[in-house]
């Protein structure tokens, strides 16, 4: 199995791409398939620094000098707009103060879908729009965030006290990554 633990590479020796949600790229280990490219469908893996966080459009490199290139898969989000530039700018602070990645252009803000930030933006005046698409957010200082507020969410469990299709959020978690233990299968095939 083709390896990739090195940042960069040459785009002229890339082998494919993969699509990858902000939750995925910012894992230093994982196993997946070439979605795109010359090799699609090959089984590969990456063993990269701890603390890496891919960007849309990152290439990263394997031992053989072969490159693959990541993007930004579609995500459920929030794209917010504002009647003035103080409005956006009020409405991004108090995202940012509870340390919700964003993604910035001209004119707009975009975070991960929540129910609860949604209303907190459409409470502060922003024109909301749930749209898909691949979400690249500011690094920032620090690094991606994660959210720094309570989710207040029923999870049913089944016999074996398993939760069942709520997720944290409140929608159904298959709209999200797998977690670490669901990896129970080769996540590569069907299941």
């Amino acid at each position: 199995m083709l390896i990739f633990d090195r940042m960069g590479g040459d785009p002229a020796q890339c082998v494919g791409e993969v699509a990858l949600a902000l939750e995925w790229r910012q894992k230093s280990r994982m196993r997946l398939a070439i979605e795109t490219g010359p090799r699609a469908g090959e089984a590969i893996g990456f063993d990269l620094p701890r603390g890496t966080v891919l960007r849309d459009g990152t290439l990263v490199a394997s031992a053989t000098g072969q490159s693959l290139r990541v993007r930004a898969a579609d995500e459920e989000l929030i794209h917010v707009e504002a009647e003035t530039p103080f409005a956006l700018m009020r409405i991004a602070y108090h995202l940012g103060n509870r340390h919700v990645p964003l993604q910035m252009g001209e004119g707009w803000v975009r975070l991960q879908y929540d129910h609860v930030l949604e209303n907190m933006v459409r409470g502060l005046g922003g024109a909301v729009t749930l749209i898909d698409a691949g979400f690249d957010p500011e690094s920032g200082a620090y690094g991606y965030g994660h959210h720094g507020h309570a989710h207040h969410t029923h999870h049913e469990s089944d016999s074996s006290g398993s939760v069942l299709g709520v997720g944290l959020h409140g929608h159904d978690d298959r709209r999200h990554a797998p977690r670490i233990h669901d990896f129970l299968t080769d996540p590569v095939q069907p299941r």
